[in-house]
C-alpha cells in the first residue's frame, strides 16, 4: 500500500517490549484516553504480521503499526517514521520463553526452556532469527526516520523515553506533553507494569470484542484482523501476556553451558556488527 508521510511504525523482535512501547504511543495518540482491552489497540494501532496490509490501508489517521519484522521486509517510506526497541538476547530468549509457552495455539505448554534455548539459537522460532533481526535495524540507527531505543533503557528512564518517543512523533505531540504536565503523568500511570497487566489479562468474559467503543469507529478491514487475534486467543492463555518485565531474569533460567554458548553466538554475530554496545553498561555476560 502507499506509505503516508508520517506514517508510523514500531517494530521489535518478539518480546522485547514493543507491546509497553505500543501503548506508549497509543496513549500519546489518543491523549491518555484509556483502552478498554487488548482490541482497541489493535483497532488504532494495527499489527501489520495479524491484520495485514488491509489494515493498513484503512487504518485511522495519523496511521501507527506494529510489526516483528527485520528491516528489509517491512514497508519502507524515507517520510515514514520508525520506532525499533531491542532488549538482550538473554533477557529476550526467556520472555519468548513464556509467551510461547502459555498460549496454547503454539502447542508448547509442555515445552521446558531448555528446548525452547535451542530453537531460539536456531532461530526456529516465530519470526526467525533474533541476532538478523536486531542487526538489521540496528544499521539503521542513525538514519534520520529511526529511533532506536532499548527495554533497559526505557526501563531506567521511563520518563525520558516518553519525551524521545513523543518528540520523534512530532512536535505537536512533544508540545502536547511538555505543556500538560497532567496528561504526561496520566501516561506514565497507563503504561505502568501493573495497569498493563490488568489490561492484557485474557477474559473473554470481562473483555469481549463486543465491549470495545471503537468497534463502530473503524473500517470492517481492521476489524476482519482483528478477529484473527480473538481465534488465537480462543483458548486462554497458561500465564499472562505482560509477565515480569524486568531485566535480568535470565539469570534464572540460563545454564553455564547456555551462557557460553550464547556468548560464542554473540562473538560469530560481532564480526559483523557491533551491536552489543548497546549492552556495554549491562550486567550480562
Amino acid at each position: 500500500w502507499p506509505l503516508r508521510p508520517g506514517d508510523l511504525f514500531l517494530v521489535s523482535y518478539p518480546k522485547a517490549g514493543s507491546t509497553w512501547t505500543q501503548h506508549i504511543m497509543y496513549n500519546i495518540l489518543m491523549n491518555a484516553e484509556n483502552a478498554t482491552n487488548p482490541f482497541d489497540l489493535l483497532m488504532r494501532f494495527p499489527c501489520l504480521d495479524l491484520q495485514g496490509a488491509e489494515a493498513a490501508v484503512y487504518a485511522p489517521q495519523p496511521s501507527a503499526f506494529k510489526s516483528h519484522l527485520p528491516f528489509n521486509k517491512i514497508p519502507y517510506s524515507p517520510e515514514a517514521k520508525y520506532v525499533y526497541i531491542a532488549r538482550n538476547p538473554y533477557d529476550t530468549c526467556v520472555s519468548f520463553y513464556y509467551h510461547t509457552k502459555h498460549i496454547p495455539a503454539y502447542r508448547f505448554q509442555d515445552g521446558t526452556f531448555d528446548e525452547f534455548f535451542e530453537l531460539f539459537m536456531q532461530g526456529q522460532v516465530e519470526f526467525g532469527d533474533y541476532f538478523q533481526n536486531v542487526i538489521s535495524w540496528y544499521e539503521h540507527r542513525n538514519d534520520s526516520n529511526v529511533l532506536f531505543l532499548t527495554f533497559e533503557e526505557l526501563k531506567e528512564d521511563t520518563r525520558n523515553c516518553i519525551l524521545k518517543i513523543a518528540a520523534f512523533m512530532g512536535p505537536q505531540w512533544q508540545n502536547k506533553l511538555k505543556e500538560n504536565p497532567d496528561l504526561f503523568n496520566q501516561i506514565l500511570e497507563k503504561t505502568s507494569l501493573t495497569h498493563m497487566k490488568m489490561l492484557f489479562h485474557h477474559d473473554p468474559q470481562r473483555t469481549p470484542l463486543s465491549k470495545s467503543p471503537m468497534l463502530s469507529t473503524v473500517r470492517p478491514e481492521i476489524i476482519k484482523g482483528v478477529l484473527n487475534f480473538v481465534a488465537l486467543m480462543e483458548t486462554p492463555m497458561t500465564g499472562e501476556f505482560v509477565r515480569k518485565g524486568k531485566v535480568g531474569d535470565w539469570r534464572n533460567h540460563f545454564t553455564p553451558e547456555q551462557i557460553q554458548r550464547m556468548k560464542d553466538r554473540i562473538a560469530e554475530k560481532s564480526g559483523v556488527s557491533d551491536f552489543m554496545t548497546l549492552w556495554k553498561d549491562a550486567d550480562i555476560p
